[in-house]
């Protein structure tokens, strides 16, 4: 099914797609089945999952009206992806200290690893190992924002000990836990806005970097979202370093240079993202790829459905280029500041 025929079934509320798949609503935290009977609400702000437990671990919460957490699941391969990911949840809090095998989850649901494997991943473009410690990493963030310490949020997140959070810390995050703790609670995140074609931006960053380049038409929901991801920390206005990067971003939407200064970044995502973020860098200005050539060129040819959730929720929208991909069908799917802004920066690049 393809993203327009299931956001057409949210904006008809057809019953027939329940259990097919779910949608959330940046703007509220809640995630629906597609009858819902809420207000409809704008594209921009939807994002699409196969499961609910992947809405909630990007943190959403079921819609209390629709209950879409108690909806059937109606194709088998999700039926048992969604055990697999119940079972993951379930080992993370009760067997903190314990490593999660893909034999014991065998076990657990009567299947082969084998068939186990393929299946989930299938589904959710990645293994079930790679999805274990995907939630760890966002279980961490969230205990970090909600001001817990590195070794309590790293403990409560399945990691035993924060040691092993550290162990490989910088691939997985991008920035070790310590720094991601004072980026989401008590860190200075300075924050410029400006004008340009897309309308407004919102840069922000930290001393380290650029952690997010946002684009809309209001100040206030834009420094909304950054208040959101970042809820723990000291958000300010800056007019120092941080408006010579933003400056340095409109120069380059208005003149026709080669390409975007080097900007330092510093961003936070978990490894499967980053391993997309940084395939995303390597496409050209004026060049676009298809979700599945990315997924091939990582290695792992049925994961672009996961590739298309990377580019959604990449932070750093035009210096990570996810405007660059496209559908295998050729057409624009879902970009997090909308389609409209998406085909004015592909329309641009082109015609540099």
């Amino acid at each position: 099914m393809s993203y327009d025929t299931k956001l057409n079934a949210i904006m008809t509320r057809d019953e027939r797609q329940d259990g097919k798949f779910i949608y959330a609503v940046k703007t509220t935290g809640i995630y629906c089945r597609p009858s819902c009977p809420a207000r409809n609400p704008k594209s921009e702000n939807i994002k699409i999952y196969d499961l609910p437990e992947q809405a909630e671990a990007e943190g959403y919460r079921p819609c209390k009206r629709c209950r879409p957490d108690l909806v059937k699941i109606a194709d088998p391969r999700l039926s048992l992806t969604r055990q697999i990911c119940k079972l993951i949840e379930q080992h993370m809090e009760t067997r903190a200290g314990e490593k999660l095998s893909v034999s014991w989850l065998a076990k657990e649901t009567g299947y082969s690893e084998d068939h186990l494997s393929r299946s989930f991943k299938r589904v959710l473009g990645v293994t079930p190992i790679d999805y274990y410690d995907n939630r760890r990493v966002s279980s961490f963030k969230k205990n970090v924002q909600a001001g817990e310490s590195i070794s309590g949020a790293a403990y409560g997140a399945g990691y035993g000990s924060s040691s092993r959070l550290y162990e490989k810390a910088h691939a997985r995050l991008g920035m070790t836990p310590a720094s991601y703790a004072k980026g989401g609670a008590g860190a200075e995140i300075a924050y410029a806005f400006a004008d340009c074609f897309l309308g407004r931006m919102l840069v922000a960053g930290t001393r380290n970097g650029v952690c997010a380049v946002y684009f809309g038409d209001d100040k206030d929901e834009l420094l909304s979202e950054l208040r959101l991801e970042f809820p723990k920390a000291e958000i300010a206005p800056e007019i120092g370093q941080l408006n010579d990067w933003a400056k340095r971003i409109v120069d380059f939407l208005e003149q026709s240079s080669a390409a975007l200064p080097e900007i330092p970044l510093d961003m936070y995502g978990t490894a499967f993202q980053r391993r997309v973020w940084q395939e995303l860098l390597k496409i050209a200005p004026g060049v676009t790829k298809t979700y599945g050539e990315i997924a091939v060129e990582m290695g792992q040819p049925k994961s672009a459905r996961a590739v298309g959730r990377a580019c959604a929720t990449n932070p750093v929208s035009l210096i990570v280029p996810c405007h660059r991909v496209i559908g295998t069908d050729g057409k624009l799917h879902g970009y997090r500041w909308g389609l409209e802004r998406k085909e004015a920066l592909r329309s641009w690049e082109r015609t540099r």
